[in-house]
């Protein structure tokens, strides 16, 4: 019994050290789809790589001080400005997150995101007129803890002019091995509504997401995580705006109407012991439409001084072509289309973040934090021919961040 708590005291304060460490390790943002209206579910906030990995793991383990037994997130608010331009596409908004427990039993989670678009990407000016338009997105949770299972309920709403996305889910982590192991399971119900700007609203989309994934404390410096996905959608799954070409002349995109695919992603972070971390993260997907995509991603953290925290991140990413795309099609088929998004491609991110913690006020338990995040990107579609030079598309991108964040 006396080993069994030194390994957890142990443990608890090896916990402490690297979520210090990691806890403001950024990850890679995602692009909205930069060749019209996305025509997807609102993605949920990812916060830092920690947050889905092992965030439930730890905050049991560190708040506890290594005793067993799940425990609710902290009351935490954040805002963040973001500027996304590439491609054509410039996108910018800010977006507010609040979490807040109530009486001990529950914590209440929302987040409110606007997204203002100008779309002038290569598929638009060569087949249309450049646009704006606005998306705003709200996300509401409810969590609560029974005994060592931590359970969430979350809803949320997408609008944009032209389509519609609701999203109902539910996520269950329970602790064991005295809280050295996380097992989650989740499950997610996407409804949404598909229109044109001339048309209105004419079809409708469903998607149903399971996911489970196992956290597992490796030792006093290391954490490591593995993740399974499985989407399977249906409905109209295209884009009303989007052509393809069948024997140079353009036609309508005809896509199939169901789609399942799944994606598994394994994650180790640890602390490298001079107060810097590492992440390594490798992620596969593959499809029904015969998409097979694979991404490498590393990150490492450095504290400099007693309030600065540095973090550099670099991601590869190469995918192989839907079974139906084609840049000009010479036969006529049952499905076709031109969106090269499911052509093949690869991209290489390099990002960086700096943050600063405040000085502690204002009722925050912890100090503040502001940072600011810099990724640049660049984009290579092998398959895709941009008709204005007659030659592969290419493009870069650039995505800045900044964001006040702190626990009360």
């Amino acid at each position: 019994m006396a080993a069994t708590d030194t390994l957890r005291r142990v443990l608890g304060s090896a916990a402490r050290r690297l979520l210090r460490l990691l806890r403001l390790m950024p990850a890679v943002p995602t692009q909205r789809q930069a060749d019209g209206p996305s025509h997807r579910p609102p993605a949920s906030r990812s916060g830092h790589p920690l947050g889905k990995a092992v965030g439930g793991l730890l905050g049991g383990l560190v708040a506890t001080g290594g005793a067993s037994g799940a425990t609710l997130p902290e009351d935490r608010a954040e805002l963040l400005l973001h500027h996304y331009d590439g491609g054509g596409v410039s996108a910018s908004g800010p977006a507010v997150f609040v979490r807040k427990a109530l009486a001990g039993r529950v914590s209440l989670s929302g987040t409110f995101y606007v997204d203002a678009v100008s779309n002038a990407s290569v598929d638009v000016v060569t087949t249309a007129s450049p646009y704006r338009e606005t998306r705003r997105a709200a996300d509401l949770s409810l969590a609560t803890v029974v005994r060592d299972a931590t359970i969430t309920l979350g809803a949320g709403r997408s609008r944009e002019p032209d389509y519609i996305a609701d999203t109902l889910s539910l996520d269950v982590a329970q602790e064991f091995f005295g809280g050295m192991s996380t097992l989650n399971l989740g499950f997610t119900r996407g409804a949404d509504r598909v229109g044109a700007r001339s048309v209105g609203f004419f079809d409708r989309a469903r998607h149903w997401q399971y996911r489970i994934g196992l956290a597992q404390v490796l030792s006093p410096r290391w954490i490591a995580s593995a993740n399974l996905e499985v989407i399977s959608d249906s409905g109209y799954l295209g884009s009303p705006y989007r052509v393809a070409r069948v024997f140079g002349a353009a036609v309508p995109e005809r896509v199939p109407r169901t789609r399942t695919s799944r994606a598994l992603k394994l994650q180790a972070v640890g602390d490298l012991g001079s107060r810097d971390a590492l992440r390594l993260e490798l992620r596969a997907f593959q499809d029904t439409w015969d998409i097979r995509a694979l991404t490498l991603e590393a990150g490492y953290s450095r504290h400099v001084g007693e309030r600065w925290l540095l973090d550099l991140g670099a991601r590869w990413h190469q995918q192989r072509k839907a079974l139906f795309y084609s840049d000009d099609a010479t036969a006529e088929t049952l499905y076709v289309t031109r969106n090269r998004q499911l052509g093949t491609a690869r991209n290489l991110g390099l990002s960086s973040r700096l943050s600063y913690s405040l000085p502690r006020r204002w009722g925050f338990v912890q100090a503040p934090t502001f940072s600011g995040a810099l990724e640049l990107k660049r984009f290579d579609f092998e398959d895709y021919t941009d008709l204005r030079t007659g030659l592969p598309y290419r493009h870069p991108a650039a995505l800045l961040q900044l964001m006040l964040s702190g626990s009360f």
